[in-house]
């Protein structure tokens, strides 16, 4: 039995010990050969993966020409939530068993949230910097600031899905003092008993928003969700937090908002393409802050992804299933 894992290194760069993954043994006994790739080409899928009965991959796309010239694979785990990198309709129609990772990166993401939030809201950093430049040492009164501070408590965040994510925010948000609002399947009363109101239609949501933020699946209907027509619903004094999927948003239409003064600041740690190998228009935008989708990748978020990709696959080489999509 054979496992080849094709790109690696986003989830571990070397910090977490992988010697579990080498350490994997069949319902025989027999240990099972594994081969880690830091990163691997699309052309190079196919003859890595050559033989092997179980591939992991994080980004790598296993597309329905890839599984047709791999005879041998049974199994794909996804190194994370989101597998729309797999032909999940091929795999099926295939018996190829495909698995991910749900909920490892909870708390890591909706730490990140805050983590832009209370940057755009106190401007630490550039604070922070005005200090070590000396301005304080110089400054006539025994405080100062260059842009304004904002105060969360009494704010309204409104969030667009009540996932484990999504519920993890509103906890946080209404720890400080936020008033709560979400669009979610959820019923009222579930809301209701978390302490959030639910949004009737996306448009209230919007509207009514001091803060918003997506934490909903990319699916036809949410792409692009962020446009222009729905940022003209938004206040010139809302900020944007997209650390769910990049084409949730239009680019274009959220870069011109910033710079016309439509929006007062968004932060972001996705965007539609990643690395921006063409660049984005959000890059240079106004009040535009942008992380390189490192939400989810804390140490800790990412030994539980870790922990989680091995008991899949000790549960598929005995025959079991677990967090199979």
């Amino acid at each position: 039995m054979k496992l080849v894992i094709l790109d690696g290194f986003a989830a571990n760069p070397g910090d977490i010990p992988s010697d579990p993954l080498m350490q994997l043994h069949d319902a025989d006994g027999r240990l099972v050969e594994t081969v880690i790739y830091d990163r691997t080409s699309p052309e190079d899928v196919v003859p890595r993966a050559q033989g092997a009965e179980m591939v992991m991959t994080n980004k790598v796309v296993i597309s329905r020409e890839v599984m047709q010239q791999l005879p041998a694979l049974r199994y794909i785990g996804v190194l994370a939530t989101g597998y729309n990198v797999v032909d999940i309709d091929e795999a099926h129609r295939r018996g190829i068993v495909v698995t991910n990772i749900p909920a490892y990166s909870t708390s890591s993401v909706a730490q990140m949230v805050f983590a832009h939030l209370l940057h755009i809201t106190h401007h630490v950093a550039e604070h922070a910097q005005a200090v070590r430049d000396g301005r304080w040492q110089s400054a006539p009164d025994f405080c100062f600031w260059d842009s304004p501070l904002l105060e969360l408590a009494g704010l309204r965040l409104c969030i667009v899905g009540l996932g484990n994510i999504g519920q993890a925010v509103a906890r946080i948000g209404q720890a400080m003092g936020m008033d709560v609002m979400a669009w979610s399947s959820k019923s009222e009363n579930q809301l209701e008993v978390l302490g959030i109101r639910k949004a009737q239609t996306l448009e209230e949501l919007f509207r009514q928003a001091d803060v918003l933020s997506l934490h909903c699946p990319l699916t036809p209907e949410t792409h692009h969700l962020i446009c222009r027509e729905t940022l003209a619903w938004m206040k010139p004094t809302a900020i944007l937090i997209n650390t769910g999927r990049g084409p949730l948003v239009d680019d274009a239409a959220l870069a011109e908002a910033l710079n016309d003064g439509r929006l007062y600041a968004a932060a972001l740690d996705v965007l539609t393409q990643e690395p921006p190998r063409q660049g984005s228009p959000l890059i240079s935008a106004r009040n535009c802050f942008i992380t390189p989708h490192i939400a989810w990748a804390t140490r800790q978020a990412r030994e539980r992804l870790q922990e989680t990709a091995i008991r899949n696959v000790e549960a598929f080489l005995h025959g079991q299933e677990l967090n199979r999509v």
